[in-house]
């Protein structure tokens, strides 16, 4: 951590065709070394075959899998006197929808499947639906950080 002066967020520009920095921050999330087109490809296409299995608008189902995802507390280690302690503490806004993004993406390449467009669409609709694997990991760091309530006193 700097002791000079905090990082500058940097200004994420909205994609062209639904003008929204979430989509952008996904894309950029879901691009592996460079290639931004084809990470645009896969996101639009899931998005598509979203709008063919659930007859809605893709868009929604997105941005509905990612709140769903977005976590509300966790656990970060603090050593006290030579003990660690699992401390929970709420997660910033910023946090949030990282993590979401992050877990949706790793838990749509781990799934068995085809083309990355189908597995990403299948992790959204479930997401969506309150299930899949990125719900797991979600409801698995409230209960971390559930039964670690007692050290809540602990935070800083």
């Amino acid at each position: 951590m700097s002791r000079r002066r905090s990082a500058e967020q940097r200004v994420v520009l909205p994609d062209p065709k639904y003008k929204s920095v979430l989509v952008t921050k996904f894309i950029n999330g879901l691009m592996g070394s460079g290639k931004k087109s084809v990470a645009e490809r896969i996101f639009y296409s899931s998005l598509s075959m979203i709008e063919q299995k659930t007859q809605g608008d893709g868009l929604e189902v997105f941005e509905k899998a990612i709140e769903n995802v977005k976590p509300v507390l966790e656990v970060r280690s603090r050593r006290v006197g030579g003990a660690t302690y699992q401390v929970p503490i709420e997660v910033r806004v910023n946090r949030k929808q990282a993590l979401a993004l992050r877990w949706i993406i790793g838990y749509a390449k781990a799934r068995p499947g085809k083309s990355m467009a189908e597995k990403l669409a299948a992790e959204l609709v479930a997401a969506a639906a309150k299930e899949g694997g990125s719900i797991k990991k979600r409801e698995d760091t409230h209960r971390m950080a559930e039964a670690n309530k007692a050290f809540a006193h602990f935070r800083w």
